[in-house]
């Protein structure tokens, strides 16, 4: 039949049916071998990333045996156990070294990644860095401070992966402007943590360096995109990390890890060096900003990089030292507060923490004022989901071909991969039933003209200006509300893209906004969710009570919110909220 059909397709005189019926065959097989050899040569890059990290842990664990060997004296927990405040003055008046310090913390790093994969790599130049601070005669203010980044926050010499195999090649060239002002502080960069493939992800798995497991609980996800930097700090592994946010990724592991976070406004802290799978998206953008387990290590962290350095490595940072009065005021406050959103209802838990946190500030004399924070579902879908998918989703596609597809990300690829017109019928037919998800699809089926973008833009400025108008007639000073938690279970945060709408927000309004642990779920929490309907009756409401099940004993956490350039402020919220919540995170 095929050689029938061969025959009458060429010319007469052409070339014999036998012969292109093997050119046919060659060709085929050819193809095969290329995209096996392509999927080797991917394989080999990854086995060889995966190497270079397992030796440089070895040559790390080498290097703390020699100093344990050498001062066997270091107590070593007492030392991790000191709040970064007192561990900076016990570094600078001289009672402890930096030395003790920073291989006290690698050995905690090396136990933590080997119980949660948290680890991409050590940085070996940390012993050349901490050679160079012990010669500094003035020391900044994060002197002798060992310090962990995210993946893709750029440091000499090193990969800066995103979680992707094409990035396995070319190690960066120069510090980022935050690593250079880290290290001019003090601070020793000593460990780059894992993160999700293309970052684009609330959970911590890339096919190159593996899934990252929650501390407390490893059938958990740590959050993501930071969550290397989450599962590390709260294993103990680091006493502060920076990470990044674009739609919660340093408050959602925060959360799901029981840690302080803050999302700065975007250009508070230089992004310069900072490295992304996609650039030039502009409508909503990345902010860096520091984790740790107290308030006052990000007040610390922040007020050592509000510094000259900075502003003058970095001239498109405003230059706005930070304000201490702002941060160590007593005055009251008057606090808008929410308990839901509207579009993404949270369990039980997330609920009462936003209750209790509530009575506790109003106990200690805030004042507090219902606040609803408008069109949740338009900013979701409309404002948030069309910036990143404006295309359709083809330049982030691109990122995976050739390219092995984490499972956490495969529902996502599958529907971004659906022809528009398809989205778009697919979102008329199911509007009458499960209309999130008909928004949902019809976000992703992106713009289709530059005016379409234009007024894209211009929707996102008319609601900020909308809701800063609303924040004013209250005259409210900061908001309270929830934060998506507790811990998801692995592989349900890559089904459950919009239940970030809580954290979003603040990426598409560009506020600073920040996450504070106050309470833990309980065996009441987890009885009450039994009971959790959701609001839509859609296949979202039953997945998002299937991810937090089983969680008792793990954090709860709140979300505390400030006007833009307002870090200080917030920071002091959070203050509040940590001083008051000590005894039910702690129970």
């Amino acid at each position: 039949m095929i050689q029938q059909q061969l025959r009458q397709l060429l010319p007469e005189g052409g070339l014999d049916a036998h012969a292109a019926l093997a050119l046919l065959g060659g060709s085929a097989a050819a193809l095969v071998v290329w995209k096996w050899l392509h999927k080797r040569q991917i394989q080999k890059k990854m086995e060889e990333a995966q190497r270079t990290r397992d030796e440089g842990v070895k040559k790390m664990a080498k290097a703390v045996q020699q100093f344990r060997e050498q001062v066997p004296s270091v107590q070593r927990d007492a030392t991790l156990s000191l709040p970064l405040l007192e561990l900076t003055a016990r570094l600078r008046e001289g009672s402890l070294s930096p030395r003790t310090v920073l291989y006290t913390y690698l050995e905690k790093a090396l136990e933590v990644t080997q119980q949660t994969n948290c680890l991409r790599h050590l940085i070996p130049e940390c012993e050349e860095q901490l050679q160079e601070i012990e010669q500094q005669k003035e020391k900044g203010l994060l002197y002798g401070i060992p310090i962990s980044l995210k993946d893709h926050i750029s440091h000499k010499g090193h990969l800066s992966t995103c979680g992707l195999v094409q990035y396995l090649s070319t190690p960066v060239q120069e510090d980022s402007v935050l690593v250079k002002v880290l290290k001019r502080q003090g601070a020793i960069p000593f460990a780059i943590t894992n993160v999700p493939q293309s970052l684009f992800s609330y959970d911590c798995s890339n096919p190159i360096f593996g899934q990252t497991l929650n501390p407390f609980n490893h059938q958990k996800s740590p959050g993501g995109s930071s969550g290397g930097e989450g599962a590390l700090i709260a294993g103990g592994g680091s006493i502060l990390g920076i990470g990044s946010d674009i739609g919660g990724s340093i408050r959602l592991p925060s959360s799901f890890c029981g840690l302080c976070g803050l999302k700065p406004t975007a250009q508070r802290l230089s992004l310069a060096g900072t490295t992304g799978p996609i650039n030039g998206i502009l409508a909503v953008v990345c902010a860096l900003g520091p984790m740790a387990r107290d308030v006052d290590s990000l007040a610390l962290c922040m007020k050592a990089l509000l510094c000259q350095e900075m502003f003058q490595l970095d001239p498109t940072v405003p230059p706005i030292p930070f304000n201490e009065e702002t941060y160590s005021s007593s005055a009251p406050l008057r606090i808008g507060y929410y308990e839901t959103d509207g579009y993404c209802p949270l369990p039980p838990c997330m609920r009462r923490a936003v209750q209790e946190t509530r009575g506790a500030l109003q106990a200690a004399g805030h004042q507090l004022v219902p606040f609803s924070p408008p069109r949740i579902h338009y900013v979701m879908t409309e404002l948030f989901l069309k910036t990143f998918f404006a295309d359709g989703g083809c330049a982030w596609l691109d990122l995976f071909t050739g390219n092995t597809v984490d499972p956490s990300l495969k529902s996502l690829v599958k529907s971004c991969k659906i022809p528009r017109v398809v989205k778009k019928l697919l979102a008329v037919i199911l509007k009458p039933l499960f209309p999130r998800l008909a928004e949902y699809l019809r976000a992703l089926s992106g713009m289709r003209s530059v005016k379409e973008m234009w007024n894209h833009h211009h929707q996102i400025e008319a609601y900020r200006a909308e809701f800063i108008a609303l924040w004013r007639e209250l005259q409210l000073d900061v908001v309270l509300c929830p934060v998506l938690g507790p811990a998801f279970t692995r592989g349900y945060p890559g089904k459950l893209l919009t239940a970030i709408s809580s954290t979003m927000l603040y990426n598409v309004l560009n506020f600073p906004a920040g996450v504070v642990p106050v309470s833990r779920v309980t065996e009441a929490d987890e009885e009450e969710l039994k009971l959790y309907r959701g609001c839509c009756g859609d296949p979202w409401d039953r997945i998002l009570k299937q991810a937090v099940s089983g969680a008792v004993g793990l954090p709860v956490a709140v979300q505390c919110v400030a006007l833009p350039w307002r870090e200080e402020l917030c920071l002091r919220f959070m203050k509040e909220v940590e001083t008051l919540t000590r005894e039910k995170r702690v129970a």
